[in-house]
């Protein structure tokens, strides 16, 4: 039987170690908020964390921008938090709509207030191991290595999936020469033939492919450790709402097997707002530029 990997009782404590600091160092971080558009659930992602910006007493700003906003609009709103000496951190919610470029907005935002940690110099700082803004889901992950003394020194990790956000970061992170790191990183992903051959060699045991269910208890072994980053709706006629949640793994089939498994939800989603308030005050206290 596997041991829960709590990812909300992590993040409680560090909201509670961010509270001592606030109290300790006397600041007011800043954060402020882009959203375009109507995405429901983008919606509620940065209403989440504006209320959490509130409940630790940050200073919060949220622009919401209609889809038909241009280019050159939204790079004013940018270059204005830019500039705004009480904002320490900007994120922008994405996907932004199509007629926007990702890449540009992401490059338009000052790397020292790129709490998101998707800034080209901040992600090539990370793949050379110097100090940056580390992207909050996979510097979540690494908190819950740390805290929860996973072994990853000469283990074998296998990462499902390649994306900016979460595949690529992790894997780079976990190859470091580091504590908690050190590790043999497989990344697998829509091109790999026969993933339950590297999954089944597998130590530790990343998902962030995106597929409902995917990773089934016939592709662990024995002692495995599992950390699911997916958060997928399936439909679920029992509930209220007429879907629930579920993650990248068959958690109820893996549970068994694996040493070690996050729950979805209560696992890594608590830890991306956890790890996007701290770098909100590593930012405000210039401990990473």
């Amino acid at each position: 039987m596997a041991e829960i990997i709590d990812g909300k009782k992590i993040s409680e404590e560090i909201f509670s170690e961010i509270q001592s600091e606030l109290s300790k160092y006397k600041v007011k971080p800043g954060l402020g908020l882009i959203l375009v558009g109507n995405n429901p659930a983008s919606e509620i992602y940065v209403k989440m964390k504006g209320k959490k910006c509130e409940e630790l007493g940050y200073y919060s700003v949220t622009e919401k921008h209609p889809d038909s906003i241009t280019e050159e609009q939204l790079l004013l709103q940018i270059e204005a938090f830019n500039s705004d000496k009480k904002i320490h951190g900007i994120l922008v919610q994405l996907p932004l709509p199509k007629h926007i470029n990702e890449i540009k907005i992401i490059e338009a935002i000052d790397y020292k207030k790129d709490i998101d940690g998707f800034h080209p110099i901040n992600a090539g700082r990370l793949l050379i191991g110097k100090k940056c803004f580390v992207p909050c889901t996979p510097a979540g992950i690494m908190e819950l290595i740390s805290r929860y003394k996973i072994e990853t020194s000469g283990k074998n990790i296998v990462v499902l999936g390649r994306s900016n956000i979460v595949g690529k970061p992790i894997a780079n992170l976990l190859l470091q020469k580091n504590k908690n790191a050190n590790a043999t990183v497989t990344v697998c992903h829509s091109a790999t033939e026969n993933i339950s051959e590297h999954t089944k060699q597998a130590d530790i045991i990343i998902a962030a492919i995106g597929k409902a269910n995917f990773v089934k208890a016939e592709m662990i072994k024995d002692g495995c450790v599992i950390i699911d980053v997916g958060i997928n709706r399936i439909e679920d006629s029992t509930k209220k709402s007429g879907y629930k949640i579920v993650g990248d793994v068959d958690y109820d089939s893996c549970f068994n097997k694996a040493s070690m498994i996050t729950p979805v939800p209560g696992g890594v989603g608590p830890m991306t707002i956890a790890m996007l308030m701290k770098n909100t005050l590593d930012s405000a206290l210039k401990r990473i530029y």
